[in-house]
């Protein structure tokens, strides 16, 4: 289980400031369990972003409000902005490179 908090219900103030990545996720979604760890490790390593998770089922209107079509589905705010996306299971290094790259 990740340690990352679900942050549906704190959403637009999460993303507001800096760089937020936030993981659109399904309990019953193999891929997003496999991603979970990894997600984990990256948090450990970037301390100066923030990292959340929403679960799809949960808050459906959020994934409509960002076009999440397809999960696993991390997206990258900064100031409450979209910046960037990796849909699908990525692997440590290009999640932490996309994040990199906004920061």
């Amino acid at each position: 289980m990740s340690k990352i908090n679900d942050i549906a219900n704190s959403f637009d103030s999460f993303i507001k400031d800096d760089v937020a990545v936030v993981d659109f996720w399904a309990n019953w979604c193999g891929p997003c369990r496999m991603l979970s760890p990894i997600i984990d490790e990256v948090a450990d390593k970037l301390t100066n972003v923030k990292f959340g998770k929403v679960d799809v089922d949960q808050a459906a209107a959020l994934a409509k409000r960002y076009n999440v079509m397809s999960i696993p589905n991390v997206c990258i705010f900064k100031n409450g902005e979209l910046v960037d996306r990796i849909i699908g299971l990525c692997d440590e290094d290009e999640l932490t490179e996309t994040i990199k790259k906004h920061l």
